[in-house]
């Protein structure tokens, strides 16, 4: 147990403050009159969450532009449209280039809209996945934390009610015991609790978006699909009809970019915040807002008082063992202690706080973790008063007793160094290494493949309106032209000359 105690000494010591990626985090904050935000990651701070949500801000000014002026542009070739419709036998100017250029680069990023779309649907598939994975070991091992005290709090509570041979804990081990029930009761759960909200939190968050990227992802590939059908068949009104629409859907679809872009960078901040708090452990540091350690005055109660309820109810079962089953000076007249015990002694137990190992016990002692099956050994068979009818130091009913608490004893001694762990987070260490490790890498790989296919598909279908307007326009044009060269090679005198 010596190096439960170093581990407590350990957390006593380490009770300053720490700032969580400090650099990644160095952002402006639109709350602080656009000065930089220094307070590092921490998820529950309004300037932290403001400044990373600012990092959007490109994509959300882009947007804005582009609404506006697509918008005006809409607009402007409407009237054109409606205002010149008088004009329409005026010649038209066809390119053979032009045509064919705006036909490959159409087909070129209608393909390339088709594989951002692939790549984003991919990588958010893969990215909830991730998340559902973090936020499940996170409550997992919220849970695991909570059963561990509840296996604690039944351990003191079974202690309490030992009752050997009319012998009990102290009452003032047991005032000890009540007090240390009270403490958990009270704060036993707040890992599991902080666990389960704030994994709540993240679902009710990114659930919306998902459904959100899975909209957009449907209605880009329709938009980039119909767009490229309409345009080589020549529906004009539909061209310009899916172009309104597409003006509406690549605006939408810069908005989202710049929302994933503030979880993408969250996702990096939490990432690198674990893997330097894991390094540097603070349990008053930001990363108690995901799975909070205990003061260490918690701990220590917990610890104090399973230790001298062990310690306690091994001193009883010693004291049985001492006076009473190993006594032959027992008279048979003190009934019930005198049942005609005899042969081999009984061994002790050996105190597993004041030893290295158990495997240190003395002649006469049994180690802890052995008691039972030893005691085993000393059971006699016993006549209808009671009493040994052949050797033997232990009747079944009491051997039954004593091995009932002393697992009790050992449940008590065996939880001592995950108490330990809780207050030094040790545990909670051990859970960020694994998310940092495991986890990490492919939330960042496939928060980067939504991010790029996003911005892919967006970019491909912006370009892809265009040169559905171009190519409409240039095959229109070609159209007419081809129609007025007929008509001269028909009629060679109407033109003036033949074409």
């Amino acid at each position: 147990m010596g190096l439960v105690k170093k581990k407590l000494d350990e957390a006593g010591s380490r009770s300053g403050s720490f700032i969580l990626a400090a650099e990644e985090t160095y952002r402006k904050d639109p709350l602080d009159h656009f000065n930089y935000y220094i307070g590092g990651w921490n998820i529950a701070n309004v300037h932290y969450l403001a400044s990373v949500a600012y990092s959007s801000a490109p994509f959300a000014a882009f947007a804005l532009v582009w609404f506006v002026l697509f918008g005006l542009f809409l607009l402007f070739t409407c009237i054109c449209c409606c205002c010149c419709c008088c004009r329409r036998n005026k010649p038209y100017g066809y390119s053979r280039v032009a045509y064919a250029l705006s036909l490959v680069f159409l087909i070129l990023f209608t393909i390339a809209a088709i594989v951002g779309c692939a790549i984003m649907y991919t990588g958010q598939a893969r990215f909830q996945g991730s998340v559902n994975d973090v936020t499940n070991y996170i409550v997992n091992q919220g849970i695991g934390i909570l059963n561990k005290l509840i296996s604690v709090y039944n351990y003191l509570s079974s202690a309490k009610n030992i009752d050997l041979n009319q012998h009990f804990l102290p009452p003032n081990l047991i005032s000890e015991i009540d007090k240390v029930e009270s403490l958990i009761n009270a704060t036993g759960n707040h890992p599991y609790l902080q666990s389960v909200h704030i994994t709540h939190s993240m679902l009710d968050i990114l659930n919306p978006v998902n459904i959100a990227f899975i909209t957009i992802t449907v209605f880009l590939l329709l938009l980039a699909f119909l767009g490229l059908l309409f345009s080589i068949l020549g529906m004009q009104f539909c061209v310009y009809l899916i172009v309104v629409i597409g003006w509406i859907i690549i605006t939408l679809a810069l908005v989202l970019c710049g929302i994933f872009l503030v979880f993408h960078n969250i996702v990096a901040d939490t990432c690198v915040a674990m893997d330097e708090w894991v390094q540097n452990p603070m349990a008053n540091s930001s990363m108690k807002e995901l799975l909070p350690c205990w003061d260490r005055e918690f701990g220590q109660n917990v610890f104090d008082a399973s230790r001298s309820a062990a310690i306690g109810v091994n001193g009883i079962l010693n004291q049985y063992i001492v006076l009473v089953a190993n006594n032959d000076t027992l008279p048979p007249q003190a009934v019930p202690l005198y049942q005609n015990h005899s042969g081999p002694l009984v061994p002790v137990i050996c105190d597993p706080y004041t030893k290295d190992t158990q495997q240190t016990c003395g002649v006469g002692e049994v180690a802890l973790s052995n008691a039972a099956e030893e005691w085993k050994k000393y059971v006699c068979d016993v006549s209808a008063a009671g009493i040994c009818t052949t050797e033997g130091r232990l009747t079944p009913d009491m051997y039954n007793q004593m091995t009932s608490a002393v697992n009790v004893s050992s449940g008590l001694y065996n939880y001592g160094s995950f108490l330990a762990s809780l207050v030094d987070c040790t545990v909670i260490r051990d859970t960020f290494k694994d998310i940092s490790q495991n986890n990490c890498p492919g939330l960042r790989k496939y928060s980067q493949w939504v991010y790029i296919g996003l911005v892919t598909a967006t970019g491909s279908v912006t370009f892809s309106l265009i040169f559905w307007v171009v190519y409409a326009r240039e095959r229109r044009h070609r159209k007419y032209t081809k129609r007025t060269n007929k008509r001269y090679d028909e009629y060679p005198l109407v033109g003036g000359r033949k074409l």
